[in-house]
């Protein structure tokens, strides 16, 4: 089966590189932070909100593929967002020790003040090989992941991290479904609440 991992680039189309078992970066947190931060509208949208519309669009929807956007994803595109590759395990949510430096970038920016006192979603994604449940429940797992290691690991406030998987049901590029750029963690910015 083929190894499910998130990828991805961030707003400033940064493109990050993974090699074999070599350490993943070429981000800096100043990348981070510029991505994230910044004055933007208010979005009333809550993390369960958007869990259940992934949910909901899988059994409105059944088959290999989703339609199209989630109809609450419009409100968060416009939101300061980071796309980033962090590696896994095959089928589990076991984040792989090259992607700790990584975490611990993003974690380093949230740590700054530009960012502090500010909710981020932690979204997980995938591709669209392997059924579509199975795609949610991995990467709500690893959305979970990458958040507790965000609070345990980095001290990161978890009181300002929600984790949301969304599997396959936001694909990036819709034209290729099984294609590695799907395969991410987003962070959004979803502002002081």
């Amino acid at each position: 089966m083929k190894k499910y991992l998130f990828a991805g680039l961030s707003a400033a189309v940064l493109a990050v590189c993974v090699s074999g078992a070599s350490a993943q970066t070429q981000l800096n947190r100043n990348e981070i932070i510029n991505s994230l931060q910044g004055a933007q509208q208010k979005v009333d949208v809550s993390a369960d909100e958007l869990q259940k519309a992934a949910f909901e669009n899988i059994q409105k929807y059944p088959g290999a593929n989703s339609p199209g956007n989630l109809p609450l994803w419009d409100k968060l595109a416009s939101l300061r967002q980071f796309n980033v590759e962090i590696t896994f395990d095959i089928n589990s949510a076991r984040i792989r020790p090259e992607s700790y430096e990584t975490i611990g970038l993003i974690a380093d920016a949230l740590h700054t003040p530009y960012l502090q006192g500010q909710t981020f979603f932690v979204v997980g994604h995938t591709s669209a090989d392997g059924p579509r449940d199975f795609n949610l429940e991995l990467s709500i797992k690893r959305a979970k992941s990458v958040r507790d290691a965000l609070v345990t690991t980095f001290r990161v406030p978890g009181e300002y991290l929600e984790a949301v998987g969304l599997g396959e049901e936001q694909l990036r590029d819709p034209s290729k479904p099984d294609a590695q750029i799907n395969r991410r963690v987003q962070l959004i910015n979803v502002g002081y609440r």
